[in-house]
């Protein structure tokens, strides 16, 4: 049997005590042996309510652990790129929350620190391991909706509170980072392919300066679209529907996947609009941070390789850059 791997996790964040930490510790590669932060105190009660062995008073000295071998960070956006190279550095492989970094150019510097570490290092799109969309592009690939024409995201909560940190523009505060890039992930998972060009019109927040509200039109080879909206000052919602010329697809509940409970496929033929080609699909359920620290770690061990490397990531941040600049020119931009 595989050895699990030791994990530290940098931080107690929310994301990471609530959803990761608790799903990791399911998995049967994954030992969560350690979580650090600035607090001492923070620390050692996330250890003690979470059942984590040790914990640390600063993010070094958790790094400094010969026991662990990979870290998960969960940190602000700005901090992404600066500990994961210190992890890396000192030998610890990485998975970094989404956005990796606050841009292409920075996300490099993790290309950078891989090669010259040996270290393995990814970004936490987590849906990417939900059967969910392994099956919506098994379909797409498979022709069940003829050729894919365009596919259309929503998502979106609401949050106006100036001291949370996605509502600080300085530390990558922000829909497009928060939870547009999973519009433009997803789109090129299903896709299996890069835009070429893209235009997007921004609302920023006049308190904050954060885009609350940012829609873009990613055009695709082949004249393919994707369109999205998403806003952190909006009504929760999340939707993606995906348009081929023989059908479509239609994932419930996206992107945050209840683990307890089926995830739900909807495809229809489209020979009516009442649907009366309505097929729907019912997967058990699963717990998608569970299956990408088990993913993660199967890495570690060598018995598999990253389907999506850090190149990926770098990708992804070129094109919340060409995002970006469309909201300033108000023109169609190339990554």
């Amino acid at each position: 049997m595989t050895r699990p791997v030791a994990w530290g996790v940098l931080g107690v964040a929310k994301i990471a005590t609530a959803k990761v930490i608790p799903a990791m510790q399911q998995g049967t590669l994954s030992h969560v042996a350690a979580i650090a932060s600035r607090d001492a105190g923070r620390a050692a009660a996330a250890a003690a309510s979470l059942g984590i062995p040790k914990s640390y008073g600063s993010y070094e000295a958790l790094l400094a652990d010969p026991e662990i071998e990979a870290v998960y960070i969960p940190l602000p956006n700005h901090l992404h790129v600066p500990w994961a190279v210190k992890a890396m550095q000192a030998g610890k492989h990485v998975l970094c929350e989404k956005p990796v970094a606050l841009t292409a150019d920075e996300a490099r510097q993790l290309i950078t620190a891989r090669d010259h570490s040996g270290r393995e290092v990814a970004e936490a799109f987590m849906v990417r391991h939900h059967p969910q969309w392994q099956r919506a592009r098994a379909l797409v690939h498979e022709g069940r909706i003829g050729r894919v024409r365009a596919i259309q995201t929503f998502f979106s909560y609401y949050n106006d509170d100036p001291a949370n940190i996605r509502n600080q523009a300085d530390i990558g505060g922000g829909a497009l980072y928060d939870i547009g890039c999973y519009a433009l992930v997803t789109a090129r998972y299903l896709f299996a392919d890069e835009p070429e060009r893209m235009v997007a019109a921004i609302d920023r927040d006049p308190a904050t300066g954060i885009d609350r509200l940012t829609s873009g039109l990613v055009e695709f080879p082949g004249g393919r679209h994707l369109t999205f909206t998403c806003s952190t000052q909006a009504s929760a919602h999340q939707r993606v529907t995906v348009v081929g010329t023989d059908g479509r697809i239609e994932v419930d509940l996206p992107f945050n996947a209840d683990p307890m409970a089926p995830s739900r496929i909807r495809i229809d033929d489209g020979r009516d609009l009442k649907g009366g080609g309505l097929v729907i699909e019912d997967l058990p359920p699963c717990d998608q941070y569970t299956l990408q620290g088990d993913a993660f770690s199967r890495v570690i061990r060598g018995e598999a390789a990253l389907d999506f490397t850090i190149e990926d990531a770098v990708w992804n941040l070129r094109l919340i850059d060409c995002l970006f600049r469309s909201g300033v020119s108000g023109r169609w931009e190339r990554p």
